[in-house]
């Protein structure tokens, strides 16, 4: 990653509460499951999320979403398709984040828990639990697309 810089903490602050930041988010459909996670940290600690995070510098989203997924479930994936990009600025509590969602497909790796993942299940489609986020509305976009 060339041309990273370093800036001070307050500066990156000020930058974090006055600029949208990139996020993506993974669903994983399996056998009429949808895979989850619970989260451990804020926001929406303890609740059921899809996996998902932010766009490192120099990383395309489908890159980043690969990582991700990898980093919270311990799965490997490739992306097959774009879900949708969801931007309302009221979608995360702690600030204003784009998320560009993608459906992704397992190619191998298991399944094992990250600092910041408390539990990885599969849900049945006909009985997921409440989520956070706008992941309900992701999901609905996807099974739309199916």
């Amino acid at each position: 990653m060339s041309g990273r810089t370093w800036i001070p903490d307050g500066l990156f602050r000020k930058i974090m509460e006055t600029v949208p930041m990139l996020c993506v988010d993974g669903i994983l459909f399996e056998k009429g499951r949808l895979l989850l996670i619970r989260r451990a940290c804020p926001p929406y600690k303890g609740e059921w999320c899809l996996p998902g995070g932010f766009v490192l510098y120099g990383e395309s989203t489908e890159e980043a979403v690969v990582r991700e997924f990898e980093e919270e479930t311990g799965l490997k994936t490739r992306v097959m398709r774009l879900v949708g990009v969801y931007s309302d600025p009221e979608r995360d509590p702690i600030g204003h984040k784009v998320s560009v969602c993608y459906l992704v497909k397992r190619t191998g790796g298991r399944e094992c828990k990250s600092r910041e993942t408390k539990e990885i299940t599969f849900f049945d489609l006909k009985k997921l639990p409440r989520l956070g986020f706008d992941h309900e509305k992701m999901i609905r976009d996807a099974l739309k697309r199916k």
